[in-house]
């Protein structure tokens, strides 16, 4: 590196992990809770479905705009946006009545989105040369915090007595940090000239091959983290394990997961190709979630569950890696970002309310789990053209 990082730098990257530990719990934190919120609610499967997949089909509305957002407003406003949407959002959902329920999680999409768009682009911008280390460690603040929204939910629901209510929305008081983190830093920010929010970006982007795969592997691979986190608990509970283990399990494959999230960037970083990090991932999902299909007993669910933990784990943080490291620059990184986020997403949205549906068409879940089979063979397909030594 050719300069020390400044004050503004490290604030920066504060700011950045703060971030990162809102991505996810208001997402997460909702699995464990599924059965409750459904019961109580009186809900259809189909509906406790879309209470996960309305923050992707937010991710992929909002997702085209963000870029745009931050040419008018910049970074530090955008985040800031970003993370009032997501406090609003997570506030809503106390009121107990599905229409807030719903209002309040587009709002968390909305919000997530916006930040999930940002971070790459931030990363490729204030640390160029070390795109791999900070994905890497982003990503693992986000996945930590996941994984402890979805082990202590129930915990916080039940043993607590705060309900399913309270315990999703203890999460605000991490946004409300965050906010004021990037409040510094927008009040700090130099002054820069303004771009026309309407200014057509990135519309090469759409005839990239190579931005295409980058986009399907990042929806593929959201499209089996967000499956997983909205049914596995739900699965493990037909197979005889407990609401409160199940959840556990839950956030064990998270936390599993996460020496995986770290370093499949860093080693990403260092090669031009990726196709063996690739490989490895996809067959490691595609071993575990055979297993969950073939075998009940619990010490072998706990195996399955350890290779799908450092699949998904690996394979979100090396999705964002590629944002950057297919990309020219910044702004071609917040653009790429914008599309594989956009039409990603928009792709993961379908699974939770797809797995729902096919299970409540037959009740079991055997159907469902190879619908996820096919899926992780798929991603691991595109993957390996995403990885190839090429710019979009």
């Amino acid at each position: 590196m050719s300069k020390r990082f400044s004050t503004r730098d490290i604030l920066f990257a504060v700011g950045i992990i703060l971030v990162a530990f809102n991505l996810r719990p208001a997402i997460t934190s909702v699995g464990p809770l599924v059965g409750t919120i459904r019961d109580e609610m009186g809900l259809a499967n189909w509906n406790v479905g879309l209470i996960t997949s309305l923050p992707l089909l937010a991710f992929a509305v909002m997702s085209p705009l963000a870029p745009k957002l931050r040419n008018r407003a910049g970074n530090e406003l955008t985040i800031l946006i970003g993370l009032t949407l997501l406090f609003l959002g997570i506030i809503a959902r106390i009121i107990s009545h599905s229409f807030p329920l719903y209002i309040g999680t587009t709002f968390v999409g909305l919000g997530i989105a916006i930040c999930n768009v940002l971070l790459p682009g931030i990363i490729k911008e204030k640390f160029p040369n070390h795109i791999g280390p900070m994905t890497g460690v982003y990503t693992t603040c986000m996945s930590i915090f996941a994984a402890i929204a979805s082990g202590v939910s129930v915990p916080l629901a039940k043993t607590a007595g705060l309900g399913w209510e309270y315990a999703l929305a203890i999460w605000s008081i991490l946004t409300l940090i965050g906010l004021i983190i990037w409040f510094i830093l927008y009040r700090t920010q130099p002054k820069t000239a303004e771009r026309d929010f309407f200014a057509t970006t990135g519309s090469s982007l759409f005839r990239s091959f190579l931005a295409w795969q980058v986009t399907l592997f990042m929806g593929l691979q959201s499209f089996l983290f967000y499956v997983t986190i909205s049914w596995l608990p739900e699965i493990l509970q037909a197979q005889g394990v407990s609401v409160a283990t199940s959840g556990w399990l839950l956030s064990y494959m998270q936390f599993v997961g996460l020496p995986a999230t770290f370093l499949a960037p860093v080693i990403a970083g260092r090669f031009k190709k990726q196709q063996g990090i690739i490989i490895t991932l996809g067959s490691m999902a595609i071993i575990g979630y055979s297993g969950i299909l073939l075998v009940n007993t619990f010490n072998w669910l706990v195996l399955f569950i350890t290779l799908i933990g450092l699949a998904l784990g690996g394979s979100i943080s090396l999705a964002l890696a590629l944002l950057g490291l297919r990309a020219r620059n910044a702004k071609q990184s917040a653009e790429l970002s914008g599309m594989a986020q956009s039409f990603g997403y928009l792709l993961a949205a379908i699974g939770p309310i797809l797995i729902g549906s096919i299970y409540d068409f037959n009740q079991s879940w055997t159907i469902p789990i190879i619908v996820i089979l096919f899926i992780s063979i798929v991603m691991m397909g595109f993957g390996i053209g995403a990885t190839r030594d090429k710019y979009v």
